[in-house]
């Protein structure tokens, strides 16, 4: 008696499996958290406070993204006593100075699993994502990753 050979994935899940290698970052990006450099340090506490973000990507005077600023790295900052807590030495300090976060990038045309495998490797939870010219045009978190990817491998 002959036996076929034990096949996991059906035809339409292998078809799906092929699907995701198509989808690119710029398809699935999301609208970018950004402030300026030149931003005090009191001006990305509030603003992360107001609008409930946990980071934000901090940009030089052409939109190019200089580093990412995690609301828990600045938590640990001012937990620690690393800094002057006080409102005055909060607006004298620009954002630039906070960085806590390489600017980690991909483009609009960098395929969604090539991103994913970027985040894990670099133990990231957001990834910028540019233009030809290096402009901030969109970011890419974790959670836009849940969306998406689930639909290719159910």
């Amino acid at each position: 008696m002959a036996s076929r050979p034990f096949s996991r994935a059906s035809p339409k899940s292998a078809s799906k499996g092929r699907g995701v290698r198509k989808v690119v970052c710029g398809s699935v990006m999301q609208h970018a958290n950004a402030l300026s450099a030149s931003d005090s340090l009191a001006t990305v506490l509030e603003v992360l406070t107001k609008r409930d973000w946990d980071h934000v990507f901090i940009v030089d005077g052409n939109g190019v993204p200089m580093g990412r600023i995690h609301a828990v790295d600045l938590l640990k900052m001012v937990a620690k006593k690393k800094v002057n807590r006080n409102m005055a030495w909060m607006h004298s300090i620009p954002a630039r100075q906070a960085l806590t976060h390489p600017p980690l990038s991909v483009r609009p045309t960098t395929p969604l699993l090539k991103a994913v495998a970027l985040m894990l490797t670099h133990d990231l939870n957001q990834l910028s994502v540019v233009n030809d010219e290096g402009v901030l045009v969109g970011e890419l978190g974790h959670s836009t990753v849940a969306k998406v990817l689930p639909r290719f491998l159910l």
